[in-house]
């Protein structure tokens, strides 16, 4: 007789389209999980236009208008990963993180050219999943995923400012970064004040709407809706003074049903000269998805299975293809939405999709009238809101060699693209991490005074109380090994009122280390617990205090021996709940 799964792990790609309402936590709603949906679909739609929209460059030939390829990707992908996912609130879609990319493919190889690279980086994703690689994409050095998502929020901004600020000039705006900056700069004097005033309102009205509390409302619905009902109600569109979406895509740019599938066309040497582009998606796609992944663990308090959520990952990219979809992956905002709202089960997600295809029958004609300054609005706080700023100001204290991988993916992504970038970041962390594992192994005299660990480290036969975790950190803390200590700390049932990480064995931290301990210490901070760190090197110490890490634990936190932290964790009170 076989024996069950451990606690939190499912056997392999099991759709969960049998099981939607009975595999999430103990008191499931359904009012609550539709309501939830509805509400991720009304976020969902603003965003999947815009990003619809900001794909597709002028002048490309596609078989359904940019907004519309937009919605359909986020009703399918949507769909198929809220059911097959392994996640349980985890919302699919398309995400601005492949804006770069796609624009990329489509300007090189034309429209089948990304249908091909989707439906090549959907099979990559299922291989990925099948062979069990969901935890290797956690190996991807934080410096290299900080560095290339800040430079796609860049390369987005700047290619919503043409819409932004209601410049039109006669040629198209170029693609390139390099050249795009001297076209806006050359530009400037044909600032329309209108479209300007619209995108700046619609901007406020987002960020600022959420101090309302009105959650079940989202801003950019807001911004939308009433930008639209401005416009019609002063005769900006008709006089062509503001652009719509009508009148830069035409009368049908939302079909009213889905379009019918189609097989894309191919061929061998098309295959090999996208084989570059489809792995960038799919690496692209997993770290997202896996990243958003994880925080919908850190919301709902249940883990996720990597393996399961790539191979969904790969259906969804495979299937939206047939319909015209654009890639798609986890979307971080709309999973946090979804548990913010309710979401507990996958049945959120399937009404997400549903509410959006509701909304395609019902009021695809209505969409028209949108002004494209409300859509760059939206794509410009979705920016503001996915690059890593903090990161960037943090860059002084890092060590040299992170901060200088961070700025080299950043500045390839926005100049160059994602391809080049994380291929070139991958090198230069491998690279430093070999560098930097060598210089940590000390080579020393043993004399007969010599002790593994000294009294004072030992924990065998000292009394740890209950409510004190510890755990110890055996050799360097780097990129290869921060996910190992989330790991373990997810296995454990209850949170503890003081958690000990002992690190006298460890000989080394890079950035990654430092931001996976940084991490900890917030959710321990947020329960109301207490990190202390016991037997801390030099190295390490040297890196926390040049990051301003060391206030945020508490010099009273660091202690030089086990001793000494369990004497430091007896004397915090206990915080009455």
């Amino acid at each position: 007789m076989n024996s069950p799964p451990a606690r939190g792990v499912r056997p392999l790609f099991r759709p969960r389209s049998l099981g939607l309402i009975g595999r999430g936590r103990s008191g499931f709603s359904p009012g609550r999980e539709v309501l939830a949906g509805v509400t991720v679909g009304l976020i969902a739609l603003p965003l999947a236009l815009a990003l619809g929209i900001a794909s597709i460059p002028a002048g490309a030939e596609t078989p359904l208008p940019a907004p519309a390829l937009g919605i359909i990707t986020a009703i399918i992908a949507g769909f198929l990963i809220s059911v097959l996912g392994g996640s349980n609130i985890q919302i699919g879609g398309p995400t601005a993180a492949f804006v770069p990319i796609v624009l990329l493919i489509v300007s090189e190889h034309g429209y089948s050219g990304l249908i091909l690279a989707t439906m090549m980086a959907g099979a990559i994703l299922v291989i990925m999943g099948l062979t069990r690689m969901g935890t290797l994409i956690k190996f991807i050095p934080w410096p290299v995923t900080s560095g290339f998502t800040t430079g796609i929020a860049v390369a987005i901004m700047v290619s919503q400012l043409p819409d932004f600020l209601g410049v039109a000039g006669a040629e198209p705006v170029p693609r390139e970064f390099q050249e795009k900056i001297p076209w806006l700069a050359a530009h400037l004097g044909e600032i329309d004040l209108r479209s300007f005033g619209l995108a700046a309102a619609c901007v406020a009205v987002i960020l600022l709407w959420p101090r309302l509390k009105l959650r079940f409302i989202p801003g950019s619905i807001v911004a939308m809706v009433g930008a639209t009902v401005f416009v019609a109600v002063s005769g900006w569109g008709d006089e062509g003074a503001v652009a719509t979406i009508g009148s830069r895509f035409g009368a049908g740019a939302i079909p009213s049903s889905l379009p019918v599938p189609h097989f894309p066309e191919w061929n061998f040497d098309l295959i090999r000269s996208l084989i570059g582009p489809a792995t960038a998606i799919a690496l692209l796609g997993a770290i997202e998805s896996l990243l958003s992944a994880v925080v919908a663990d850190g919301l709902s308090g249940e883990r996720h299975d990597s393996n399961t959520e790539l191979i969904a990952q790969g259906v969804a990219n495979l299937v939206c293809p047939f319909f015209g979809g654009l890639p798609a992956t986890g979307a971080i905002a709309r999973t946090s939405a979804n548990y913010n709202n309710g979401g507990r089960t996958p049945l959120a997600g399937v009404v997400h999709a549903a509410t959006l295809l509701a909304i395609v029958l019902v009021a695809a004609k209505w969409a028209v009238f949108i002004p494209m300054a409300a859509m760059s609005a939206v794509l410009v706080v979705v920016a503001l809101r996915m690059g890593e700023w903090h990161e960037m100001r943090r860059l002084p204290r890092m060590p040299r060699s992170d901060a200088a991988v961070l700025l080299t993916t950043f500045s390839l992504t926005v100049v160059f693209d994602l391809v080049v970038a994380v291929e070139v970041g991958m090198v230069l962390a491998a690279v430093l991490f070999i560098k930097r594992v060598s210089e940590t192994t000390e080579v020393g005299r043993v004399t007969s005074e010599d002790m593994l660990e000294r009294p004072e480290h030992i924990a065998q036969g000292k009394d740890i109380p209950p409510d004190v975790l510890v755990y110890r950190i055996f050799g360097p803390f780097l990129f290869g090994a921060a996910e190992k200590m989330e790991d373990a700390l997810a296995r454990v049932d209850e949170w503890p009122r003081v958690l000990i990480l002992r690190l006298h064995l460890v000989t080394a931290m890079d950035a990654t280390g430092m931001n996976a301990l940084e991490s900890v210490v917030e959710r321990m901070k947020n329960r109301g617990s207490t990190v202390i760190l016991s037997g801390i090197h030099q190295q390490p110490l040297q890196m926390l205090r040049k990051a301003g890490f060391i206030e945020v634990i508490g010099r009273e936190n660091f202690c030089a021996t086990f001793d000494d932290a369990l004497a430091r964790a007896t004397s915090i009170p206990q915080v009455s709940p």
